[in-house]
């Protein structure tokens, strides 16, 4: 006996096909169709890329500069890696933050120099944490976004979780739109199970169209760009 509720899924599914001209009862006559989707998946194509994006250094840093702090996050420059946990400390300081610094247990960014009056933990972050920092696999200069890439050395958890986040990139890592983003990922390898992307800090106007900053993540957002090489 033919149940119901599935044959009114074949019968929706059917008016689909139908509707993108893939109504056809013949598997042979489809495969052309399935061979264009594996197609265009294995060899996506870009879109239109705005003349804006197409830039090389140092003006694709330049304008990601400018369109991070337009999106209410704050930007400082360091020359190399090292300059990381003191870029971290004048920022803290600056903006009054008190709390400890957490990494994730693997984050290779646990090795780095930090000072021993600031306060850093390895460890999984925590909701409440007072500052999270981590690294941003792609930044694209036409938004000032930022890709984080999911794993044990970046948790999806640090993009949520803390009061405060710090996001480090190198400008090595900088690209001008988010087609080119897709494309850099591509060649790291086998995409990863989340990629956040993340313009400013957390925000909401949702309730009586007042921004609320922080309603679904880090109330600031703090990006640091590695400038060395």
């Amino acid at each position: 006996m033919t149940d119901p509720a599935d044959a009114q899924r074949a019968l929706v599914l059917s008016r689909v096909r139908r509707a993108l001209g893939r109504g056809t009862p013949d598997p042979a006559a489809a495969a052309p169709a399935g061979d264009a989707v594996d197609a265009r998946i294995g060899h996506p194509r870009a879109n239109t890329i705005p003349l804006r994006a197409q830039l090389q250094q140092p003006q694709l840093g330049e304008l990601f500069d400018e369109m991070v702090r337009a999106s209410a996050a704050t930007l400082a420059r360091v020359p190399a890696l090292d300059a990381l946990p003191d870029a971290v400390a004048a920022w803290r300081a600056e903006q009054g933050i008190e709390g400890e610094v957490v990494l994730a247990p693997e984050s290779p960014l646990g090795e780095l120099p930090w000072r021993d009056e600031l306060p850093v933990e390895r460890r999984l972050i925590r909701s409440g944490d007072a500052v999270s920092v981590s690294s941003a696999a792609v930044g694209v200069a036409e938004t000032g976004t930022l890709l984080l890439c999911s794993g044990p050395e970046n948790p999806v958890s640090a993009n949520f979780l803390p009061e405060n986040q710090v996001v480090v990139v190198r400008s090595a890592d900088l690209v001008g739109s988010p087609e080119d983003a897709w494309a850099r990922l591509r060649e790291r390898g086998p995409l990863p199970r989340t990629v956040n992307w993340i313009t400013g800090p957390s925000r909401s106007g949702d309730i009586e169209m007042t921004m609320l900053m922080g309603a679904h993540g880090p109330v600031r957002l703090h990006v640091v760009l590695v400038e060395e090489g």
